[in-house]
């Protein structure tokens, strides 16, 4: 039974209340794009968090547990130390804390390239440990016979091409692709690979924008775009890079706010009021009973 959450902010930070209600699915999310096109753009950002999905939840068609965690939780320098238990301990919070969208879990570095067989058995684990709807991998042509094999086997991809993060040192580092015809001719030929091989959508990132909007068209299943184009079935972006919480910002991101300016200011001001004994304050603390 499809179930929501509301949080019963009373008793805990945490544990939910169960009340009816119908989560997205994925051939829903497939069907907004008809001939070719989507009415409704998809919307789509990371979570790592219980508490993060359940604020983002009902603003979204899809929360990503995107390996991106190496770098925004854990401070990794990329995104190939993330383990599977990594993916496998957030997707689950995030699944726990989300209760309308699709939840797609990032398979890690190393944990699918080798073969379609070691492919399943990471993603099949994903999905038993997560509670998640499906999973994310990265390559196009070279990963079609994976994602197929997948697919068969009851298991929803959303493929990811273009700018590939987990393929940096051979890319070179994060420029934009698709600037020569050679890159182009294989961003479109990696879009259809995967979409024949049965992915329900693919995420496009770092991509110029005419090959993006060429992509969206040719394309019969929902394109992501992430520094890609208004024009793609949809959008994703890193929650942090979003909501301003570090100093550096891609191109390709709108800060929507200033997080980290509000965190600091919060943090200095509970700083001065302990250092100037004025917290805790009589609203804070515990007097005997008259």
């Amino acid at each position: 039974m499809s179930t929501t959450y509301t949080l019963d902010t009373s008793t805990s930070r945490a544990n939910p209340t169960p009340a009816p209600l119908k989560r997205l699915t994925i051939p829903a999310l497939q069907a907004r794009k008809q001939g070719g096109q989507t009415a409704q753009p998809v919307v789509m950002l990371t979570a790592y968090t219980a508490r993060q999905a359940q604020l983002l939840d009902s603003h979204c068609d899809i929360l990503l547990v995107g390996d991106s965690l190496g770098q925004v939780i854990y401070g990794l320098p990329s995104t190939l130390p993330v383990s599977l238990d990594m993916m496998c301990a957030h997707g689950a919070a995030v699944v726990r804390g989300s209760y309308h969208s699709v939840v797609i879990v990032d398979m890690p570095f190393g944990s699918y390239e080798a073969s379609p067989q070691q492919a399943f058995d990471s993603a099949s684990r994903i999905m038993k440990e997560t509670g998640c709807a499906g999973v994310k991998l990265e390559g196009g042509e070279a990963m079609a016979e994976t994602i197929s094999f997948l697919c068969q086997r009851g298991i929803p991809v959303m493929a990811h091409i273009g700018l590939t993060p987990q393929a940096v040192n051979m890319l070179g580092g994060y420029g934009a692709r698709g600037r020569s015809q050679k890159e182009q001719d294989k961003i479109l030929s990696d879009g259809r690979a995967i979409a024949d091989a049965g992915a329900f959508s693919v995420v496009v990132e770092g991509v110029v924008e005419p090959i993006a909007i060429a992509l969206t068209q040719a394309l019969p299943i929902p394109v992501i775009g992430i520094g890609a184009s208004a024009q793609c079935d949809g959008q994703v972006l890193v929650t942090e890079d979003m909501l301003g919480l570090f100093d550096r910002v891609p191109r390709f991101v709108k800060r929507y706010a200033d997080m980290a300016g509000l965190i600091s200011g919060a943090a200095q001001l509970y700083a001065d009021e302990v250092r100037a004994r004025q917290f805790p304050g009589e609203e804070q603390v515990y007097q005997p009973k008259k």
